[in-house]
């Protein structure tokens, strides 16, 4: 009798599993999925880019010579003026003073003694027309031959001669006259060569990069510094090109450094570049930085993500759980009345975990978050919220909007 028990016991336990095992068959698999709510959504694009100044300066020397001295280093701030180096200057020296001994045996020398010789020019010319003017009265008077008379009048004309020669190179070495304009061009050529001598700053900013030290030889067109300018500083990001539609300036970004993590800052869209890198696929943006974190330095790696849209209420699915995305459309997997259906949903703003549903899906359906499970339209399944399913937007995806450049 207790044996009997026993084997009804046993019996009705197999037919117990064996109907469990046979309703989850006819329930289907049980697979992971998300229930569509309305939450919050920001739609931005992801990309890494690097700080980089509004321009840079690049300093060289106008003439060949060799570096003397070097007064600034790399990180050093410098103004318009500042003494970068200076390069030896013994021959322009002498050429300056030349011309300046030019100019002052021109004020001193020259100048004077052609004043005088015109002085005595003149007093000559005076003297042989009143001598002239004695023997044409002598003549009338018949005291004198006329060939006395001939004699006076070609003395005077040769003195008048040589005072118009006297005046003329008087007038040569006047003040501001063709010869003192002449040396003082030259005296001003020579100084300038010797200024150049004395590499400045141009610009107000800090210098990048130093390539020269004393003792070397330096030439025109060799880059001596490198300058970046005082400025706003920017943010250069390139990015794919698929993202051109939603990107627009004046978009604000949320940056982060590689080597500061923990310190975010803020940027703003400041520049869309017109044409796209075709070999990479990518078109530059530019974002300025304002205020400026202390810790940022030129050329400094940086993460950025640019905020292209926000809706503070939208029905939400994650990433993952969309198939054959092409442009604003794509298909899930919904789950109504346990069956698995192949829908079609027209897509709105994209996040990175997560994107908007405009149609196919309302509130409260149930969508498979593996859109390569194998099923086939129809087929039953049962359906588990998986760990964080309501943290969609805060966690990573497996098919992230837009895909981060690296």
């Amino acid at each position: 009798m207790k044996r009997r028990t026993v084997l009804v016991a046993l019996a009705a336990a197999a037919l117990l599993l064996l109907g469990l095992v046979l309703l989850r068959q006819w329930q289907g698999p049980q697979l992971a999925g998300y229930r569509i709510e309305a939450r919050p959504l920001v739609q931005t694009v992801v990309a890494t880019g690097r700080v980089v100044p509004v321009s840079r300066a690049q300093v060289g020397s106008e003439i060949t010579g060799v570096l003397l001295e070097r007064r600034v280093r790399e990180g050093d701030d410098v103004q318009p003026g500042d003494i970068l180096a200076v390069l030896r200057a013994d021959d322009l020296s002498a050429g300056v003073r030349e011309a300046e001994a030019a100019v002052a045996q021109l004020q001193r020398s020259s100048r004077p003694q052609a004043q005088a010789a015109l002085r005595q020019a003149q007093a000559q010319l005076a003297q042989a027309s009143r001598e002239t003017e004695r023997r044409r009265v002598l003549l009338q008077r018949q005291l004198i031959a006329r060939e006395t008379l001939e004699q006076a009048v070609q003395a005077e004309t040769l003195a008048r001669t040589a005072a118009e020669q006297a005046r003329l190179a008087a007038d040569s070495l006047a003040s501001g006259n063709a010869d003192e304009t002449v040396v003082r061009e030259r005296l001003a050529a020579a100084r300038a060569a010797l200024e150049k001598t004395v590499i400045r700053a141009q610009v107000a900013g800090k210098v990048l990069t130093r390539n020269v030290e004393p003792g070397d030889l330096v030439q025109p067109g060799r880059v001596l510094f490198e300058i970046a300018r005082q400025g706003a500083t920017e943010l250069l990001v390139p990015v794919d090109e698929k993202n051109l539609e939603v990107l627009a300036l004046g978009q604000a970004a949320q940056c982060v450094a590689d080597a500061f993590p923990a310190r975010p800052f803020t940027a703003t869209l400041d520049f869309i570049a017109p044409s796209v890198d075709p070999q990479r696929g990518t078109v530059d943006l530019r974002l300025a930085v304002q205020p400026v974190p202390a810790f940022l330095r030129q050329d400094m790696t940086v993460s950025v993500n640019v905020e292209t849209g926000r809706r503070a209420s939208a029905l939400v699915v994650p990433n993952d759980a969309l198939s054959a995305i092409d442009g604003g459309s794509a298909w899930v997997w919904a789950v109504r009345e346990g069956r698995a259906h192949r829908t079609a949903v027209r897509l709105g703003l994209r996040g990175l975990a997560a994107t908007e549903i405009l149609s196919g899906l309302r509130a409260g359906d149930w969508v498979l978050a593996d859109t390569d499970s194998g099923l086939a339209d129809g087929d039953r399944v049962r359906v588990t919220a998986p760990p964080a399913a309501n943290d969609a937007q805060s966690t990573a995806s497996r098919k992230e909007l837009p895909a981060r450049l690296e």
